[in-house]
């Protein structure tokens, strides 16, 4: 009895023992977050490059890679007294929250990257949050505007959650007073694309600060072809305006069809109508008297220098004119750039500290400060299409 006594307490003194040990190993891991780099600095990139939202992700994906040849030809990003080239990890997240999702965790667990760039859109970046929490791994998303992308349920801010446009209220607040000081229109109509958060949010924000009538407010669907019924219903209203959010895809037949009624009102929108396949869609004589919110515009890189070698950097290599979604994604690589060099550090979490402290950041789509919402301020854009091409750009601070 005494032997078997013995020897269970000598079990469990090893047992403790393990469990002693598995504890520091735990706490070790804790107090070293994150993952660090190696010969390069790895850098992901969680896209749309498939699916409904392709388009926007390809774009992205251009404007990533042609910042990266960039920053590895100057021989890479400093960390400290050295330099180390960026290597990419581009994985297709097909338009798929759940995709989404296990690419995220692909790059950080599998990949171990420092970074990551996207997702395109609020509802894919959103399904990834989880995964790149659990890793201490922050990512820069171009282009989900929700105002909540950044905010956990409480109100607190992502750590690791960053992006490089501003937030839905912002661009529907600012096509709301656009269209009531600028446009005078006292009636307007709204068509609104409910298949996401982006269409919603921005014409919730639209209809807090417009000050004026809202005579009709109608809902469409991500792939709807045919608008004629609810624009013919529009045409026997007074209205000086239509507030149409969503993406070129359906707006551009929006604006095709409601030109072909008769319809030749402002047609007002948001940055995803900032794509030349807009007017592809309307005709070009049918886009005009069109305007649009957007981080980024053509016109206006002339007094930016930054903006201006982009540009020319981006027609060489791809022989077509910068979109605003390139733009976005190249100046959300060289946002991790400039966190790394602050910190002197390519650690994960070093990186997240970089980029909360980001100020005055000087890039493509204007000069960027992160706020505590991990939000850019900086200056918006608004594009006006006469033609099929932008003939005025109004800057709105």
């Amino acid at each position: 009895m005494k032997t078997w006594e013995k020897r269970t307490m000598q079990i469990a003194a090893v047992g403790a023992m393990a469990m002693t040990l598995a504890g520091c190993a735990t706490a070790k891991s804790n107090s070293s977050q994150g993952n660090n780099p190696g010969k390069t600095i790895k850098i992901g990139v969680n896209m749309e490059l498939s699916g409904s939202a392709a388009g926007y992700g390809e774009q992205q994906k251009q404007g990533i890679q042609l910042a990266v040849k960039q920053i590895n030809k100057q021989g890479g990003i400093k960390v400290g007294g050295t330099k180390k080239k960026i290597q990419l990890v581009i994985r297709d997240n097909k338009t798929s929250n759940t995709t989404a999702a296990s690419v995220a965790a692909q790059l950080v667990n599998n990949d171990k990257v420092v970074a990551v760039v996207g997702p395109a859109t609020t509802s894919a970046g959103t399904a990834a949050i989880p995964n790149m929490n659990k890793a201490a791994v922050p990512s820069v998303s171009p282009s989900a505007t929700d105002p909540d992308y950044t905010l956990q349920k409480s109100g607190k801010v992502q750590k690791y959650i960053f992006r490089a446009c501003y937030q839905n209220n912002f661009q529907g607040s600012t096509a709301a007073n656009f269209v009531t000081k600028q446009l005078k229109a006292k009636r307007v109509a709204i068509l609104t694309d409910n298949s996401s958060d982006y269409g919603t949010g921005l014409t919730k924000a639209f209809k807090k600060q417009y000050s004026g009538t809202v005579v009709s407010s109608q809902t469409f669907q991500e792939g709807d072809k045919d608008f004629n019924a609810v624009l013919t219903s529009l045409k026997h209203k007074k209205i000086d305006a239509i507030y149409a959010p969503g993406y070129y895809s359906e707006i551009g037949l929006i604006v095709k069809q409601a030109r072909q009624a008769g319809i030749k009102v402002p047609i007002v929108g948001s940055d995803g109508m900032a794509d030349a396949k807009l007017a592809q869609i309307a005709g070009k004589s049918n886009a005009t008297n069109v305007y649009y919110t957007t981080p980024f515009s053509t016109k206006a890189s002339a007094t930016n220098k930054v903006a201006s070698k982009f540009m020319s950097a981006y027609k060489a290599k791809y022989g077509s004119t910068a979109p605003t979604f390139s733009a976005l994604a190249y100046d959300s690589v060289y946002m991790i750039k400039s966190a790394i060099e602050k910190e002197g550090s390519a650690n994960s979490v070093k990186i997240a500290d970089g980029l909360a402290k980001l100020k005055d950041f000087k890039g493509v789509t204007g000069t960027t400060t992160i706020d505590k919402q991990h939000n850019p301020e900086k200056t918006i854009s608004i594009e006006q299409l006469t033609n099929g091409t932008v003939s005025k750009v109004y800057n709105v601070k």
